[in-house]
């Protein structure tokens, strides 16, 4: 159509009275997206006419050069006109930032000898649309206070700019300028709010907009699923969805693409499983590369592999994003030789591939693979991320392995962490150093990093309260927790068992009554069977069996063995056969085939010397057929593990090993001896100090 229009005009120039069937044929080179050359074919007409010095064909040609993005032509005629009006700059500037070239544009800007709506609006919509959303909000900013008319454009863009930057206070500012100007019942502007609020993680007002909006079309309710689905509760996506679909109104790729994410992270397979046949049979939707990849996500998400690689497999086109969804499906299903099979196979890969196996790895415990990778990945010169850092800490922190650990907190330090929490957060990658440092028994060094973090979130100060607990730094402990609470942060579960820990290590048994007793009423936390624990703990160290028996007795859920074990250990320490045996029998019932209980109770009758006791349990044991397993102990040197068993003599320096021990047993006997002499003597000066 175009084209014979332009060899209509071609034919006989002379004939044409006025341009506008330039401007039509212009128009048409837009609206069908043909290329810069048919342009400038319209352009070599418009040059042979009587209309080349025509204002408004010039605007329209400068229009089409930049909407076919050839800036350099456009630019050329703007150069080359004799007049210019307040449409030919906007034309420009509107080809500047529709390209991109903002600086350029906020050059132009300010030799326009006339702004209108239509500038102001070009500028505030080109710098949003390029993620300079700050530049965009001085810009809207300003043409309010030049007392322009802001209309559903400016509203629009500013709103965009807003979700950009999260920045609600001054999306709220908008929000009460459109409530103020007729664009309040534009179902865009309404589906823009909604978008605002929901990339702000302010899901109430985002509900609020869309209740009010007296009309909504498919952008509205997507607004409001991708709202739920990011920011949670996922569930509410699906019944959005669902109501949706009883409005009939009929979602389109962005609707399902949230729907299946929310399905993913929810593991609402049944859900997933609809939402998959109706795209089946739907001939638009069932080859959308985006929705593919959803679903290969989503089956993966929800243990379901083999249907995730049925999908993969069948894919015409495979990508990275859907390699990558099966590589943590596999590791999600502990099958990490399958993932490793399917990351070397990728012709193409990212960081998010590099972190999906290596978090793979450290949740199946497989923390030396975890680490390997990462070795590999630093080779290829692949730059980690956040993710990456605090899933090879955590390998680390699983392995204690302090000197892999610091090579890690080198790595962090040259990418420039700074701990802080918002979009790009990199919080957790501080409290992962903490946490690999105190499980490597260095508190000071996690201290350190606790202390130089920018920011910190319950989980940096819970990291550290329980690091301080579980090395024996009970003041430090309770010290750092009394700091939490002035600092605001309110305590969790965690903290709460950090703080009973420390409590127990440190033998401060009222502190531990009070805290534990105040829990519920101070802080609003619960008390959990972990908490129990830490009760029982404290009050078994210090003697206090009764007290301990009678909590484990009261307890509003069921206890578990680790809570009877700690109570039976203590009536070991403090050696009261009969509530020992009485928590023994408890412990049995728990766990009948663990031969922990007896050993203990066998010790305790042995320490009093009732050893016809002993033989009873003994026989016990082999009537029930428990046996013990054999207690082991290891040492790391030079990254090689030495394991020992009680009376191993497989070792191959074992004589080295056994001398050695000679020694030290020696000299241990020597040390004995000196101090009991010293005790002797100080016994013989008080004695007759006291004569």
């Amino acid at each position: 159509m175009t084209r014979q229009l332009f060899l209509k005009l071609a034919a006989d120039l002379s004939s044409l009275t006025d341009s506008s069937p330039f401007a039509k044929l212009l128009d048409s080179c837009i609206r069908t997206k043909l290329s810069a050359t048919d342009v400038r074919c319209v352009h070599a007409c418009i040059l042979k006419s009587g209309f080349k010095n025509e204002t408004f064909i010039q605007n329209r040609l400068i229009d089409a050069y930049g909407k076919c993005g050839s800036l350099d032509d456009g630019r050329q005629v703007f150069d080359e006109m004799p007049e210019r009006n307040v449409y030919t700059w906007n034309s420009v500037l509107t080809a500047l930032t529709k390209l991109g070239f903002l600086d350029e544009a906020d050059s132009l800007f300010w030799l326009v000898p006339e702004r209108d709506q239509c500038t102001w609006n070009s500028m505030v919509s080109g710098f949003a649309q390029h993620d300079r959303c700050e530049e965009a909000l001085c810009y809207f900013g300003m043409m309010h206070k030049e007392g322009f008319v802001l209309n559903e454009y400016s509203f629009a863009s500013g709103l965009s700019a807003c979700s950009g930057l999260n920045d609600m206070n001054r999306g709220v500012q908008i929000h009460s300028l459109i409530a103020k100007s007729p664009c309040l019942s534009d179902v865009y502007i309404g589906s823009a709010l909604v978008d605002m609020y929901s990339k702000c993680g302010d899901v109430d007002d985002a509900q609020r907009v869309f209740d009010e909006m007296g009309d909504r079309n498919v952008v509205s309710w997507n607004s409001l699923i991708t709202c739920y689905e990011q920011n949670g509760p996922a569930v509410e996506a699906l019944k959005v969805f669902q109501v949706m679909l009883e409005s009939w109104v009929e979602p389109d790729e962005v609707t399902l693409a949230s729907v299946i994410s929310a399905c993913a992270s929810l593991s609402a397979i049944k859900v997933g499983q609809e939402v998959h046949g109706r795209v089946v049979k739907n001939d638009k939707l069932r080859n959308d590369i985006i929705l593919t990849n959803a679903f290969v996500d989503m089956y993966a998400k929800c243990s379901k592999i083999s249907e995730a690689r049925f999908i993969f497999d069948s894919m015409p086109i495979r990508n990275v994003i859907a390699e990558t969804s099966m590589i943590s499906g596999y590791a999600m299903a502990a099958s990490t030789k399958a993932a490793r099979l399917m990351f070397t196979k990728m012709a193409e890969r990212n960081i998010v591939s590099w972190n999906a196996l290596i978090s793979g790895y450290t949740q199946n415990g497989e923390n030396e693979e975890a680490l390997s990778l990462f070795c590999l990945l630093k080779r290829e010169s692949v730059c980690p991320t956040h993710y990456t850092f605090a899933n090879i800490l955590k390998a680390c922190a699983d392995l204690a392995e302090l000197h892999l650990g610091m090579q890690a907190h080198v790595h962090v330090l040259k990418h420039g962490f700074k701990f802080q929490s918002g979009e790009e957060a990199d919080i957790f990658v501080g409290n992962s150093l903490i946490d690999m440092y105190v499980k490597c028994g260095c508190v000071e060094d996690g201290y350190l990093v606790f202390r130089k973090m920018m920011e910190r979130d319950c989980v940096s100060w819970n990291a550290m309260i329980v690091g301080f607990a579980q090395n024996g730094y009970g003041n430090e402990a309770l010290e750092l927790f009394r700091e939490m609470l002035d600092s605001g942060e309110k305590p969790d579960h965690v903290t709460m068992i950090g703080v009973l820990s420390a409590c127990g290590h440190a033998g401060f048994v009222e502190e531990g009554r009070h805290y534990f007793s105040s829990m519920t009423r101070d802080f609003g936390v619960a008390p959990l069977r972990d908490h129990y624990t830490c009760m029982v703990d404290l009050l078994g160290r210090a003697g206090f069996l009764e007290e301990a028996k009678s909590m484990v007795e009261e307890m509003p859920m069921q206890p578990d063995s680790v809570i009877w074990g700690s109570l039976l250990a203590a009536c070991k320490v403090h050696r009261n056969i009969t509530i020992g045996k009485y928590v023994a029998e408890k412990l049995l019932e728990v766990e009948a085939s663990n031969s922990g209980p007896y050993v203990l109770l066998s010790n305790m009758y042995a320490e009093v010397g009732k050893w016809e006791d002993v033989m009873n349990v003994r026989k016990l044991m082999k009537k029930e057929g428990v046996t013990k397993q054999p207690g082991c102990s290891w040492i790391d040197i030079r990254g090689h593990s030495h394991v020992f068993m009680v009376k191993d003599k497989r070792h191959p320096r074992k004589k080295q090993i056994h001398s050695l021990l000679d020694i030290l047993i020696a000299e241990m006997r020597q040390e004995q001896d000196h101090a009991e002499t010293g005790l002797l003597s100080s016994s013989l000066l008080w004695d007759n100090a006291m004569i």
